[in-house]
């Protein structure tokens, strides 16, 4: 995080670290358009009746208040569901534009959107209270086909593998399913089914003892049924048939009937979660795998559900999370279920300025700085500027008419590669233009309107520190 950035748990970026954050949010808008996916643009505030019934991120939602409301004492009077929040996450705004606008929208509504998001938790490492969400969402009208829920992952791993130019590790997206999980859980007796999936998944932060002992104080659990929970967790597979023979052998050891609605909703998740291991496995080997304690708190996910981790990179968690939903939005008898993935885009970008010591090739755009010469003739350095902005090559004009040295030592500062000169370096009235690179030191004739920075230097981009 920059220097002076003194509110704990939001970030501002360097321009240069700006500069990297904004190839991560082009890179992946080009990979979700190339897609398919539409940008969109949601407010940033949601009604409190909207923000806190979705889960238990709600706890964090920052409420809005005028500053007149708060001195005048009057904060408080209004009922918490008519007050406004900023919003935590990129779904819920995302059910109440597609329920608010379904008669303008084409079905299924395919949606990428990259933009900020507030969140009330403790800031830490590589994880802010203001931070950008990158997320694709598919939308359906009524019915969504399950084939969504294997492009989706496809797509983020895509998408992913692209940043790794930006010092990103290897992707890998763990899936499980909700129904496969709850029909398990009945199957041994449990009937706080939320209360289970939200205490398995905090396994990666508190460990399986500490899980245990929630499942039993929290959920009603004895300790058999949570040591079976446990199991549950710990099983991966990276293909269907594995899956399936894991799975119905450890419904074997813990004797839940195969003729039973327990087993049969269970077995519903699983051939899901089959299905899209093998079908991303024809595209993408080895990118998506079915891992069993993927839970996700949030308790509007009827489906399957995903985190993706990076490879040696364990300590930052996952970084790209999502799932199916059938009943967030809604309106009257139609609903509008969906599938969706979310990146903590932030984090990612810190990871890659800190760990991987991405940075600019250079602060500024520009690939030419004009030189002044003296103010009288700022006009034809100007001209020039337009002529080459004409032609798509980025440059700037010199702020003032100070020494060439001092007018070079500028231009370097911003890291931009090439200093022109109007009619030539001693600026020789009629003399053909010269221009400069000033990391190699080359400097030859240039024409304005047929010039061309060598390949490397035309534009700003990202490179890795040691």
């Amino acid at each position: 995080m920059a220097k002076g950035a003194s509110i704990s748990g939001f970030p501002e970026w360097l321009p240069a670290e700006r500069v990297v954050e904004q190839r991560v949010i082009d890179t992946l808008r080009r990979i979700f358009e190339l897609n398919g996916f539409i940008g969109i643009e949601t407010r940033a505030v949601e009604t409190g009746a909207s923000l806190l019934k979705k889960g238990e991120t709600s706890k964090e939602i920052y409420l809005l208040s005028r500053l007149q409301e708060v001195t005048a004492g009057q904060e408080n009077d209004t009922p918490l569901p008519e007050r406004l929040g900023l919003h935590f996450d990129l779904t819920v705004p995302l059910s109440r534009y597609v329920v608010e606008h379904s008669g303008d929208l084409a079905f299924p509504f395919k949606r990428w959107q990259i933009q900020k998001v507030w969140r009330g938790e403790r800031p830490q490492e590589g994880r802010f209270r203001e931070f950008v969400q990158a997320d694709i969402d598919v939308v359906g009208n009524g019915t969504l086909p399950e084939h969504y829920e294997v492009e989706l992952p496809l797509v983020m791993v895509t998408a992913l593998e692209q940043l790794r130019a930006f010092g990103l590790p290897k992707a890998t997206v763990h899936a499980n399913n909700r129904k496969l999980s709850e029909g398990f859980y009945r199957g041994l007796g449990l009937t706080d089914i939320e209360g289970v999936l939200r205490e398995i998944d905090k396994l990666d932060k508190i460990g399986p003892d500490e899980v245990a002992k929630l499942l039993v104080s929290e959920c009603g659990a004895d300790a058999g049924q949570a040591a079976a929970c446990l199991e549950l967790a710990d099983m991966t597979a990276a293909n269907g048939d594995e899956l399936r023979s894991k799975f119905d052998a450890l419904c074997d050891e813990h004797r839940i009937p195969k003729d039973s609605d327990a087993y049969a909703l269970a077995s519903q998740g699983v051939a899901t979660l089959a299905m899209i291991v093998d079908e991303a496995a024809v595209i993408l080997p080895g990118a998506v795998i079915a891992d069993l304690k993927i839970a996700r708190g949030l308790d509007y996910y009827t489906g399957s559900v995903y985190e993706t981790f990076l490879d040696s990179a364990s300590a930052l968690g996952s970084i790209c999370s999502g799932g199916r939903y059938d009943n967030l939005a809604s309106h009257g008898n139609r609903t509008y279920p969906g599938v969706g993935l979310s990146i903590g885009l932030s984090r990612l970008v810190s990871y890659m300025l800190h760990t991987a010591h991405a940075t600019a090739t250079r602060v500024s755009p520009a690939a030419v700085l004009v030189a002044v010469w003296d103010e009288e003739r700022r006009g034809e350095s100007n001209r020039i500027a337009a002529a080459l902005r004409s032609r798509g090559i980025a440059a700037d004009v010199a702020p003032t008419a100070a020494k060439l040295g001092k007018q070079i030592k500028y231009a370097d500062k911003l890291g931009i590669p090439y200093v022109w000169f109007p009619e030539g370096a001693d600026g020789q009235e009629g003399a053909p233009d010269e221009v400069k690179n000033i990391v190699t030191g080359e400097q030859t004739q240039a024409d304005r309107a047929t010039w061309t920075p060598a390949d490397g230097y035309a534009l700003q981009d990202v490179k890795l520190g040691d």
